[in-house]
């Protein structure tokens, strides 16, 4: 088999098997950046505490997965983190399925405990955010190679056809002109 059929082989294979990954990126890209992010359902309680909050990422961990069993609710599968903002602070655990927050209150023996249930759309932008769990994070790398490889092929397809070269460097010319200016306004 020459070259050009395995590059044609490759670049079918690689675009047929990415497909739906390409599509989910697409949309949830394209759709996020005109501000639709999808939404959540949101049941918001107050905890009350034995000892006030530490802002230790490792306890408030173990204070959400705690409180989570007992409602019998699964934990996100992403990470989690103590976001901060001048004296104030709270806890965010997110996930593709679900994102989890603790607030401190004023009284310091309370605090508000949100579990955040992803709609469809938002599911898909948490997966686009690598806001997934392990597996789904390697897929994502493994897409990257993927659509690089993609590109490559693809262009080395024009650029060794005749009929097409002088229509591939046209058009790569204005692609990185086009995304050099707009990188540039931007």
């Amino acid at each position: 088999m020459g070259y050009r059929k395995q590059l044609i082989v490759l670049h079918t294979v690689l675009a047929a098997f990415f497909l739906p990954m390409g599509i989910m990126y697409a949309i949830t890209g394209g759709l996020y950046g005109l501000g639709l992010k999808g939404g959540y359902d949101t049941v918001e309680t107050e905890l009350q505490l034995q000892a006030p909050l530490d802002g230790e990422l490792s306890s408030l961990v173990k204070l959400a997965e705690d409180e989570l069993k007992k409602q019998g609710i699964n934990p996100p599968t992403g990470s989690a983190k103590v976001k901060k903002g001048g004296t104030s602070y709270y806890f965010e655990w997110t996930g593709a399925v679900r994102d989890v927050q603790l607030h401190p209150t004023e009284d310091p023996l309370v605090a508000t405990f949100k579990v955040k249930d992803t709609n469809v759309q938002r599911y898909f932008v948490q997966l686009h955010k690598a806001k997934a769990g392990t597996l789904f994070k390697w897929f994502a790398a493994v897409w990257m190679v993927g659509l690089v490889l993609l590109f490559l092929t693809g262009g080395v397809m024009a650029f060794a056809a005749k009929p097409y070269r002088k229509l591939a460097l046209v058009s790569a010319v204005a692609g990185c002109v086009v995304f050099i200016g707009l990188a540039m306004l931007s």
